[in-house]
């Protein structure tokens, strides 16, 4: 199985894209998450992101991202949490490092994933 995140953007116009996403493929969506990190100004921004069940062939689980661009508080958050909860989801929130603390937007991903795979929120490779 391959997981891996596909970042859309920082949370701009991609939020919408991302609640149509989650909408047209309900039928897949596994969970919904916001990553809350900490800038070096102390300044917290959200990530949020939502993962779906692996594609029948090829095993392929993705995980789309809109990173760090999201103010707590925000329209932007209130949307994604609206399609997450019209699911009957509730969103899941994380304290995550700042993807600056790495030295590439990968190592944060998988970072994160491996976050998630401890937490059972997607399974173990296979």
């Amino acid at each position: 199985m391959i997981q891996r995140f596909i970042e859309l953007g920082e949370g701009y116009g991609d939020i919408f894209e991302l609640r149509e996403l989650i909408t047209t493929n309900s039928h897949r969506f596994k969970h919904g998450f916001i990553f809350v990190s900490e800038q070096h100004d102390g300044k917290s921004t959200l990530s949020v992101a939502a993962a779906f069940e692996p594609t029948a062939q090829g095993g392929f689980m993705p995980i789309y991202i809109c990173r760090e661009g999201i103010p707590e508080n925000s329209k932007r958050l209130e949307i994604f949490e609206e399609a997450v909860k019209a699911l009957g989801h509730t969103p899941i929130k994380m304290d995550v490092k700042h993807s600056s603390v790495y030295g590439e937007k990968r190592f944060y991903f998988s970072h994160l994933i491996a976050i998630l795979r401890l937490n059972h929120y997607i399974p173990p490779m296979q």
